[in-house]
């Protein structure tokens, strides 16, 4: 995803999140193309709120949050945000933007699910067109724009990170608006599952599309928009991964065409998560999980038990692996156990 924070781009993020800092008392330079909210209109449909307009949000601090429900670099925001539109909600107005990376994204239904499964309750801007992402000049997920009273842009955060900084962005906006309550102390989070804070100091993976027009290390040969049965490589080096069984490489996303299906990846990191859907014809896809050719016991994430056992039933990001330590290099398998699994993308942290 553009903006994740990985170890090919977290240092451009960290530099983006620097420039946005600048802006803490003032607005910068190349912000004041983004002084209005009016972008909101162009939402395709609302959710957990009437339809806001530009006389709606007059008066109010905005703050204005782009995320896609299949990213974990949100997932790993959004305790904040959560907690930002709870202990601020008498003075700030949290929208949350959904401008979707994968097709499955874009069904109104997921992202409904999404929301209530996620406990996003603030108001959701649809937005299946990129049409207000555009009229941001967004280019990452997650991303945040503060806005003052009079719908100016005062601040900006590309990426996970600097909570504090955005917190007392809030607060300074809140201030100038004579809310009550602005400077007290900042809040405290406690996130766990897919939410919980990636462990950077270990993180030797970045993320990995599966379909053909993104993907990387890919270690075998891939046929293009039609099945191929693959053999899995016998050797991996870092970041590579392969295939066994029966697949169709599309443009978005593998498909597994018959059961026993295999997807492997040498990686570095706790986490391991990877976005799944089932195929139409299927309903659930089982799967089994290994680490190293073993049942992921106390390492299993979320998504999956000790054996490794676990079902896909909703499209989104399965949390696979979160190991205890130590961090190394491990060789990851997931088998499917029936036919009709789609793969999108991998994530670590």
């Amino acid at each position: 995803m553009p903006g994740t924070i990985n170890a090919s781009r977290r240092h451009f993020l960290e530099t983006a999140a620097m420039t946005a800092a600048a802006s803490y008392f003032g607005t910068l330079a190349s912000a004041t193309t983004r002084t209005e909210l009016h972008p909101l209109a162009r939402a395709t449909a609302w959710l957990n709120s009437q339809p806001l307009t530009d006389s709606d949000l007059q008066g109010k601090v905005v703050l204005i949050e782009f995320w896609t429900y299949s990213c974990i670099n949100w997932r790993r925001q959004l305790p904040f945000v959560r907690a930002w539109a709870d202990k601020y909600k008498d003075g700030l107005l949290v929208i949350g933007v959904h401008s979707p990376e994968f097709s499955f994204e874009k069904n109104i239904d997921n992202i409904r699910w999404a929301a209530k499964d996620m406990r996003v309750d603030y108001p959701i801007a649809v937005d299946n067109d990129h049409a207000i992402w555009r009229g941001f000049n967004n280019e990452y997920w997650p991303a945040l724009y503060f806005a003052d009273v009079k719908g100016k842009i005062r601040h900006q955060q590309f990426g996970e990170g600097e909570y504090q900084q955005s917190e007392k962005a809030i607060q300074k906006l809140l201030a100038e608006a004579g809310a009550a309550g602005s400077r007290n102390e900042l809040v405290s989070v406690d996130p766990s599952g897919a939410e919980a804070q990636a462990d950077w100091k270990h993180l030797g993976s970045g993320e990995n599309y599966l379909g053909y027009e993104r993907t990387e290390n890919f270690a075998l040969r891939a046929a293009r928009d039609k099945p191929r049965v693959y053999s899995a490589p016998k050797h991996l080096d870092l970041n590579y991964w392969g295939l066994s069984g029966d697949w169709t490489m599309g443009k978005e996303a593998i498909l597994l065409n018959q059961p026993g299906g295999r997807i492997v990846y040498r990686f570095h990191s706790r986490d391991l998560h990877l976005v799944m859907a089932t195929a139409p014809s299927a309903s659930f896809v089982r799967f089994r999980v290994s680490i190293d050719g073993l049942p992921p016991g106390n390492a299993h994430g979320v998504d999956v038990d000790e054996e490794g056992n676990g079902t896909i039933k909703e499209p989104r990001m399965y949390q696979l692996l979160r190991q205890p330590g130590p961090i190394a290099d491990r060789q990851f398998e997931i088998e499917f156990l029936d036919p009709g699994a789609e793969a999108f993308s991998l994530t670590f942290g």
